[in-house]
C-alpha cells in the first residue's frame, strides 16, 4: 500500500461489544420503533483508551458494536436518531445508513450525507421511517459522514425470514450467533496508511504488547447446528476467518440466499456479510476462532490471542484453546451461486446490456483517488435535494463528473478497471441494489448462468457487475475502505431522476435537515 497523508488522527478505533438488542418477534408488516442516541464515550477494550462515537438505546448505554436491531421480513422501522455528540476534536454531526437495505421509495432514509440527506446536527434528531417489504438476511448500520463510522458508530441489523428455505440446515439463529469483525488502530500517523493494531471479534481483541484483556467467547452446545451471521464492520482491513476443527457452510451473501458452499476459510472485506452454518460435532473443548488481518504492524499471527476469539463448547473449562489451524478450502466468489432466481440480466456475453459503464480507478499522491479521472467531493446540497429541485442531467447535478444518470428498467453493466490502484483490493458497495458479479475477482471467465448475487464487488484487477434499474433515486457506489471513500473513490448513480419526485417519499423533518445544518457556525464544524 502506498503512503497516504491522512487528515484526521485517531479516526480508527477499537471498542467493546454492546449487549442491547432491539428485536421484533411479530408477524409480517409490523413496526419496530426505537430511539438511537449517538454519543461520545471513552473506551479502552484492549488497554488503549480513546474517544469514540457510539450508538445506544439510551444516552448512557452507547456501545460497540451498537445494539442489535432486528425484525421479521416485512417489518417497518421507525428509528429516531438523536445526535448528542460533544467532542470538538471529532465530527459532531452524524447520519445513519442502513447498509444493504434497498430503501425503495424511501431514498431519503438511506442515510448518506450529501447524497440522500444533510447531516443531523448536534442536539437534533431525525426519524428514519422505512419499510423492508421483501428483504431478509444479515445487514448492519453505520455512520455515513466523513470517516465517522471508524470512530465507532456501527452495529448489526438482522431481518429474519420465518419461511427461510434453508432453515432445515440449522438449529440456532439468534442474537448469540451474530458475529462482528473489526479492525482497530491506536493512532493514524501523518503520511502513512492506517495499519491495524488489533482485530476485534464482537468488539474484543488484543494488540501486540498490550494487556491480556478478555477475548470474545462464542458458546455452543455439542450436537447443535448454528447459523452464524458474520459482518465485517472494519474500516480498512480484510480478514481471513476460520474456526479450528470446524468447517463453515456458507448459505447467505449480503442478504441473498445462496446454495450451500462448505469451506474452511472465509476472506471477508469491509462491509461484507456472510451467514455460515457450523455443526458443533467436535469433542467438548475450546477452539480458536481466527480472523487474521490483512493490515497492520503487530497484528500478524495469533501469538498471545492476537486476531482471535474462542469457540467454547458447553462443559469445556474456562481456558484458552490449544488447538491448531490449517488453511484448507478458502471461499471464492466463483463457488457461490444464488439459491433463488439465479442468472444475470441481459444477454450472455460481454456488453450484452442496455447500457455499459466503464469505471477506471486512479490515484495521485499524496492522497487522492479518482473514478474516471474525477475525485468525488461531496456537494453542499444533497443529490436527492438537487433532483427534487429540478436538476435531471449529469451536467446539472453536483458534484461535476461524479454523477451518472441511468434510465428506468434497463440492464446496466459496469466494468471496473485500474490494476495499479494502491490500497486494494477495493470492496465496492452499491446502495439501493444487489447485483450479479458476472466476472469476479477470482476468475477471468464470465458467468451469466448463476453468478454470485450481492451488494459488493471486490476489485483487485478487472471485475464486471450487472443489475436492473428498478429503484429510482440517487444511489452511492463507493469503496468501503472508508478513508478511500473520504479521499474520493466514489460516484453517484442517479437512477431515473425524472421519476424520483413521483416515487420517493420525504418528510417535513427531512426538509429541515439542510437549513439546520447550514446554520452551523465554523466552531460547530470541526
Amino acid at each position: 500500500m502506498l503512503p497516504f497523508v491522512y487528515l484526521l488522527a485517531a479516526e480508527l478505533v477499537c471498542l467493546v461489544y454492546g449487549a442491547e438488542v432491539i428485536r421484533d418477534t411479530t408477524t409480517y408488516g409490523q413496526t419496530v420503533s426505537e430511539n438511537l442516541f449517538i454519543v461520545n464515550k471513552q473506551l479502552a477494550p484492549d488497554g488503549f483508551q480513546r474517544s469514540t462515537v457510539l450508538a445506544g438505546l439510551t444516552p448512557s448505554t452507547g456501545s460497540f458494536p451498537g445494539p442489535l436491531i432486528s425484525g421479521n421480513k416485512g417489518v417497518r422501522f421507525n428509528l429516531n436518531v438523536t445526535d448528542q455528540l460533544t467532542d470538538p476534536s471529532m465530527v459532531r454531526s452524524t447520519t445513519v445508513h442502513w447498509h444493504g437495505l434497498f430503501q425503495k421509495t424511501t431514498n431519503y432514509a438511506d442515510g448518506v450525507a450529501f447524497v440522500s440527506q444533510c447531516p443531523i446536527a448536534a442536539n437534533h434528531s431525525f426519524l428514519y421511517d422505512f419499510q423492508v417489504p421483501d428483504q431478509a438476511g444479515t445487514f448492519w448500520y453505520h455512520s455515513h459522514i466523513s470517516v465517522q463510522y471508524c470512530d465507532g458508530l456501527r452495529g448489526p441489523l438482522v431481518i429474519y425470514d420465518p419461511q427461510d428455505p434453508q432453515a432445515y440446515l440449522y438449529d440456532v439463529d439468534d442474537e448469540t450467533t451474530v458475529l462482528t469483525i473489526a479492525d482497530c488502530t491506536e493512532l493514524i500517523a501523518a503520511a502513512v496508511a492506517p495499519l491495524a493494531d488489533a482485530t476485534l471479534i464482537n468488539g474484543k481483541g488484543r494488540y501486540l504488547g498490550g494487556p491480556a484483556v478478555p477475548l470474545a467467547v462464542i458458546n455452543v452446545q455439542q450436537g447443535k447446528r448454528y447459523r452464524f451471521r458474520m459482518i465485517s464492520i472494519a474500516c480498512d482491513a480484510n480478514h481471513n476467518f476460520s474456526i479450528d476443527g470446524h468447517r463453515l457452510t456458507v448459505i447467505e451473501v449480503d442478504g441473498e440466499n445462496h446454495e450451500p458452499a462448505t469451506v474452511d476459510n472465509i476472506q471477508i472485506f469491509p462491509g461484507q456479510r456472510y451467514s455460515f452454518v457450523l455443526d458443533a460435532t467436535q469433542p467438548v473443548d475450546n477452539y480458536w476462532v481466527r480472523a487474521l488481518s490483512s493490515s497492520g504492524v503487530g497484528t500478524s499471527g495469533f501469538i498471545g490471542g492476537l486476531n482471535s476469539g474462542i469457540l467454547r463448547y458447553q462443559g469445556a473449562p474456562d481456558a484458552d484453546p490449544t488447538t491448531t489451524n490449517s488453511t484448507g478450502v478458502v471461499l471464492t466468489e466463483s463457488m457461490l451461486h444464488p439459491l433463488e432466481n439465479p442468472g444475470a440480466p441481459g444477454l450472455p456475453f460481454p456488453g450484452g446490456a442496455d447500457e455499459v459503464l466503464n469505471l477506471t480507478l486512479g490515484f495521485n499522491l499524496p492522497a487522492t483517488f479518482f473514478m474516471n479521472d474525477t475525485q468525488y467531493i461531496p456537494p453542499t446540497v444533497p443529490v436527492l435535494l438537487q433532483i427534487l429541485s429540478g436538476a435531471q442531467s449529469p451536467q446539472d447535478l453536483l458534484p461535476p463528473g461524479s454523477v451518472y444518470t441511468l434510465p428506468i428498467n434497463k440492464t446496466i453493466e459496469i466494468n471496473f478497471f485500474g490494476n495499479a490502484t494502491p490500497g486494494g483490493p477495493h470492496p465496492f458497495h452499491l446502495h439501493g441494489h444487489s447485483f450479479d458479479v458476472v466476472r469476479s475477482a477470482d476468475n477471468t471467465t464470465y458467468n451469466y448462468e448463476n453468478p454470485v448475487s450481492c451488494t459488493y464487488v471486490v476489485h483487485p484487477k478487472q471485475t464486471t457487475i450487472r443489475f436492473v434499474t428498478d429503484n429510482p433515486g440517487p444511489w452511492f457506489l463507493h469503496c468501503h475502505i472508508d478513508l478511500h471513500l473520504e479521499f474520493g473513490l466514489a460516484v453517484v448513480m442517479a437512477e431515473a431522476p425524472s421519476l424520483v419526485k413521483a416515487t420517493d417519499v420525504t418528510t417535513p423533518a427531512w426538509d429541515e435537515l439542510c437549513p439546520i445544518y447550514d446554520s452551523l457556525t465554523p466552531a460547530q464544524l470541526p
